[in-house]
């Protein structure tokens, strides 16, 4: 757990070093101007953890180790932190014994005979504590992928309780995705139950996202539609197949992008409460057949050629409605098209723009001998 919410951490700042079993360190000079401060800082880490149902100490100071003594004391200065807190139970005894309570007071003893006493560890912290003197550490790397484990307090029957559990993981996959620059097009909740197989829950996006709100509103919708076989005592977010995502910036008079973003979102819900295939999007494709000249895709994965069929073509293409002969009047065309006899569904049409009765305009064709209506013209 202590990884996890390493990777979550990176969000801020590229240097996390881990101190097990219950700490981390941030190096957040470099970070200050971006998050607007160290108290803005502060105020989002405490946030985020809050948000993920860990209670945290927060403390600042110049050095990691100075940082560590004040986090687990809780006192405001670095002089006043008890020796309890730095000291091995040996020392402390010694410490004890010559009145010696606080770092203050033990940083105004004698360095050579402390040494004698307590050996050069006790020493070496106080250097790095102070920062007189660099702590090397090893900073933690951001996983390519993403997989966490919670165990819920009480087993759940009903599947809209998960949420809660959900979006705690979620907020820690956020924090993954920001270290790394990137989103996802997909993710998994795993539902695993105290006796029994595992089941899981495939979640789609429309467009590669980040925000936990986004990835929780849509996993909202899909545990509003299932019904729980068994309890469920633990779950499990996974997601991989992280792709490059940049940060976006709003527009003063109006933006594409965050538009499309709003698309991205009622799609993504629609697809959650309706099923995946009921929702699509339509893109052309080169067929002169009017009925072939268009294809289902993925939403969002737009075909960037712009086809334009030669000739007129009308607005409103409706079912082949069979015409009279004489019911129109031709005013353009013909226009042969003749294909699809790889398929098996050829046509041989000659096409011609007509006034139909009421005046309105018409996409008209003959084949075989009859005459069809195929669409009406705005």
């Amino acid at each position: 757990m202590l990884e996890a919410i390493a990777a979550w951490a990176c969000r801020f700042t590229p240097k996390v070093s881990l101190e097990p079993p219950q700490e981390l360190l941030l190096e957040v000079q470099g970070s200050l101007r971006l998050f607007e401060g160290e108290a803005a800082l502060l105020a989002q880490l405490r946030q985020g953890l809050e948000a993920m149902g860990f209670p945290a100490r927060l403390a600042t100071a110049p050095a990691a180790r100075g940082a560590l003594w004040l986090a687990r004391s809780g006192v405001a200065r670095l002089e006043a932190v008890p020796v309890e807190v730095i000291c091995a139970p040996e020392e402390l005894a010694f410490l004890h014994s010559v009145g010696i309570t606080t770092v203050d007071e033990l940083g105004a003893l004698p360095r050579e005979g402390l040494g004698r006493r307590c050996g050069p560890r006790l020493l070496e912290a106080l250097e790095h504590a102070f920062g007189r003197s660099p702590e090397p550490r090893s900073f933690f790397a951001a996983p390519p992928r993403f997989a966490v484990r919670l165990d819920l307090q009480t087993p759940v029957t009903q599947a809209e309780a998960l949420l809660f559990a959900g979006r705690r993981l979620l907020v820690q996959l956020e924090g993954l995705l920001a270290a790394r620059q990137a989103g996802v097009r997909r993710f998994t909740l795993v539902l695993i139950p105290d006796r029994g197989a595992e089941s899981s829950i495939e979640i789609a996006l429309a467009s590669p996202a980040r925000a936990s709100e986004r990835l929780a509103a849509v996993l909202r919708e899909r545990l509003s539609r299932l019904r729980l076989a068994q309890p469920v005592e633990a779950v499990r977010v996974e997601a991989a197949d992280f792709i490059a995502l940049d940060a976006r910036t709003a527009g003063l008079f109006g933006d594409a992008a965050v538009e499309a973003e709003d698309w991205a979102c009622l799609v993504e819900r629609l697809r959650a409460r309706l099923g995946h295939e009921a929702v699509c999007g339509l893109a052309a494709q080169p067929d002169h057949r009017p009925e072939h000249a268009w294809r289902r895709v993925e939403p969002g994965e737009w075909d960037p050629r712009d086809y334009r069929p030669p000739g007129p073509r009308p607005l409103w293409l409706l079912e082949p409605r069979r015409l009279e002969e004489g019911a129109f009047d031709l005013l353009a065309g013909p226009e042969r098209i003749e294909s699809g006899w790889w398929d098996g569904d050829d046509a041989a049409r000659d096409y011609f723009v007509a006034r139909l009765p009421g005046a309105s305009l018409g996409w008209i064709y003959r084949e075989a001998g009859e005459w069809f209506l195929h669409g009406l013209f705005a």
